[in-house]
């Protein structure tokens, strides 16, 4: 269990960052009373009764992230350290979807299945508001995914994509490609 606490305070310390730029105490203490908060600290409670067989513990915690957290995280889902819930209302995560470090995902979001088949989550990534990303998709390290997008293809890392379906938008460094305007 001293594992599953230092993950979460990994996630609670980049959680604290994230909300207020600076990871002190007293910017911990602020977020352990946040949204979202809740539903982080059972899905890590929930990910370490899995790993230590306490399958009664893994059941109660996915159950009261359920119904007290506001998020749907199925048992299986496995995600590095620095995973944050900016807002968990709505959130519902396949129980087959990985993640890497540092996942920050908003409120609405949906991760899931499409044929048995999950998304797989690089580190550093944000998800923005109300986004989906289904089936057998990679979603790559850096990566961010606007809000309401919904992904069913792989995401290059370093990339934002947004619409429906999600589509890369350029980098403010690259040139836009098509015609541009002549002056007169």
């Amino acid at each position: 269990m001293l594992k599953t606490l230092r993950i979460l305070a990994v996630d609670l310390r980049e959680k604290a960052r994230w909300c207020y730029e600076r990871d002190d105490l007293a910017s911990v203490a602020k977020v352990l009373a946040s949204d979202g908060t809740l539903a982080m600290v059972l899905y890590r409670l929930m990910q370490g009764s899995r790993r230590r067989g306490l399958v009664p513990l893994e059941l109660i915690f996915n159950k009261l992230n359920s119904v007290v957290g506001g998020a749907v995280i199925g048992r299986g889902a496995e995600f590095g350290p620095g995973f944050v819930l900016i807002h968990s209302d709505g959130v519902v995560i396949n129980g087959r979807v990985r993640g890497g470090s540092n996942v920050f995902i908003e409120h609405q979001v949906t991760i899931g299945a499409e044929r048995r088949q999950s998304p797989e989550i690089g580190s550093d990534v944000f998800i923005g508001a109300g986004a989906k990303i289904l089936g057998s998709v990679r979603i790559g390290d850096g990566a961010r995914v606007g809000a309401n997008a919904v992904v069913v293809h792989d995401v290059a890392p370093h990339t934002t994509v947004v619409g429906v379906p999600a589509r890369p938008v350029p980098r403010r460094d690259e040139p836009r490609s098509g015609p541009r305007r002549e002056s007169n």
